[in-house]
């Protein structure tokens, strides 16, 4: 029985992945979880899991009454908390199903303590990846991706030799805006945005899907999680999000995982450590894996793809600065403070504002984080 401790239990993906321990309780045994500002889905979740002996919640004094309440059960809180938890709970598996930088320090907390590490946060490796890919290198813990390209390209590099493989091809549904030119996106509406036409997410990533950073930052995933070059990675855009990636192999033939967009499969995939759900098809070509339409990703009309690939170049601080100015600025535009296409002009702004540091320590990297979110709130002229 695997011992896991979950972060962010009550987003999309920690709901899904309760579902999954609910129905396996032989597998499965929820030892921790963190819950965030959503402390009032915590007595569901120990009444169901009462295996639970440690969780973080954000409010302290919130923390306090809940511990005279369940005095067997440890509570964690405020700005060290999370990396307390994942340092002081007994578990075999950390699931980080965090959204946003706050992922990143218990990502490297886990491996630090040779932990598995089954990743949600694209932030982790989006900042961090040279940081975890030397702590992994070193031999500290292992990563079992769960979003859903990295899990299908897992699938597909196990079905042949990386050297029969051409390109990695991650697929994109172009989010809210895929049919509205780059003008038309002048105006668009907050609740407009949230509008995915074939995901169910949270709504900092809706946001990044309509403006296609979350595909830059799954490019960089990608390239860190498979030690792959992003010039043999290509992004295209696919509405139906059936085929969510694939292999062209130097033969001509494409490998790809295809099946309905939902995420218990892949969050599955990780928390099985790929013992379930391995199928794969191959075909001719990509439309030949079912009724499906593929268009060319247009570089002009999603720049925050082009920002990804141009912080990875630069290295050092860049990705943590391209990380927290485009997280402060969704949330400016969730508070309907900035127009839309403001997050991506905000994000070159900082990037271009702030000198790279080479060779970040950890710490560093928080820095930048904290200094990349000042300078949009700056730009814009807002406290």
């Amino acid at each position: 029985m695997k011992k896991i401790l979950l972060l962010g239990a009550s987003g999309n993906i920690g709901s899904q992945s309760l579902d999954i321990f609910l129905n396996d309780r032989k597998s499965f045994k929820l030892v921790g979880f963190s819950v965030g500002r959503q402390d009032d889905k915590i007595p569901q979740i120990l009444r169901d899991f009462p295996t639970v002996s440690s969780v973080y919640l954000i409010d302290e004094a919130k923390a306090k009454v809940l511990q005279n309440q369940y005095p067997n059960v440890t509570f964690y809180s405020g700005d060290c908390g999370l990396k307390e938890l994942v340092a002081n709970t007994d578990a075999d598996m950390v699931e980080n199903a965090l959204v946003g930088f706050s992922g990143l320090v218990p990502s490297v907390t886990a491996l630090e303590h040779n932990k598995l590490l089954a990743l949600s946060n694209k932030e982790s490796l989006v900042v961090g990846g040279e940081l975890i890919n030397k702590l992994l290198e070193e031999g500290h813990g292992k990563i079992w991706p769960i979003d859903s390209e990295h899990v299908a390209l897992a699938k597909c590099l196990a079905q042949t030799d990386r050297d029969h493989v051409e390109e990695m091809i991650i697929t994109a549904s172009g989010g809210s805006f895929r049919n509205l030119t780059r003008d038309q996106l002048e105006g668009v509406s907050v609740k407009d945005a949230l509008a995915h036409p074939t995901w169910n997410m949270g709504a900092k990533i809706t946001i990044d899907s309509a403006t296609m950073m979350n595909k830059g930052f799954e490019v960089l995933e990608a390239h860190y999680l498979y030690n792959w070059p992003t010039s043999n990675i290509r992004v295209v855009l696919h509405k139906e999000s059936f085929v969510h990636s694939a292999l062209k192999l130097i033969s001509g033939e494409y490998i790809a995982d295809v099946c309905p967009p939902d995420m218990h499969g892949p969050i599955a995939y990780a928390l099985y450590e790929g013992k379930a759900f391995n199928e794969t098809v191959k075909a001719n070509s990509l439309e030949d894996f079912g009724n499906f339409t593929f268009k060319p990703f247009d570089p002009n009309r999603y720049p925050a793809v082009g920002l990804c690939l141009s912080a990875l170049e630069k290295g050092g601080i860049m990705p943590a600065l391209l990380n927290g100015a485009n997280e402060e600025a969704v949330n400016l535009f969730l508070k309907e403070k900035i127009k839309f296409t403001d997050i991506e002009t905000s994000v070159a702004y900082t990037m271009e504002a702030i000198p790279n540091i080479i060779s970040p320590t950890l710490g560093d990297l928080i820095e930048a984080d904290k200094l990349a979110r000042k300078t949009v709130r700056d730009f814009f002229n807002l406290k």
